[in-house]
């Protein structure tokens, strides 16, 4: 098996070697041996490397990330947690969705003055009490805007 230098695998996966070598400390990557003082890496590291960076996009931590591989450093992902993280993302998108549609709504309000539009007011109250429960944004309606 011809192994990979951390150069290369710093080439092929966007990562850099210090990277690396921070990824290796907290055992989530491991090189196999060394070529003088260079770690050396089995052509596998690549696929774990993109499921780092992956689960790095979702929210996960790199604590979270290091549960996700097996001792043999292969993926043992679990479902239900995958699950959770989607729901999350689900939830983050309803919200973006709506604080979206809010800022398109207020730089295009016809209104003389956003305090004179009935539908800025809902909005600006909407999310006071989203920011009184912790964040959690109730459902909005279609488009993300309640009609006037």
């Amino acid at each position: 098996m011809k192994f990979l230098d951390i150069g290369e695998v710093a080439e092929k996966s966007g990562n850099k070697p210090s990277a690396l070598r921070y990824y290796e400390e907290a055992g989530l990557i491991s090189s196999v041996s060394r070529h003088g003082l260079r770690r050396q890496f089995a052509p596998e590291v690549l696929l774990q490397l993109k499921l780092i960076a992956m689960g790095k996009s979702a929210g996960f931590s790199l604590h979270e990330i290091a549960g996700m591989f097996g001792r043999n450093g292969m993926p043992d992902l679990p479902r239900a947690t995958l699950h959770a993280k989607a729901d999350e993302i689900d939830r983050q998108i309803r919200e973006l969705t709506a604080l979206r549609d809010t800022l398109r709504h207020v730089a295009d309000c016809p209104a003389p003055s956003h305090m004179e539009c009935p539908t800025f007011q809902r909005l600006v109250d909407a999310a006071g009490k989203r920011g009184e429960r912790g964040g959690k944004a109730e459902k909005p309606a279609k488009n993300g805007i309640r009609p006037a």
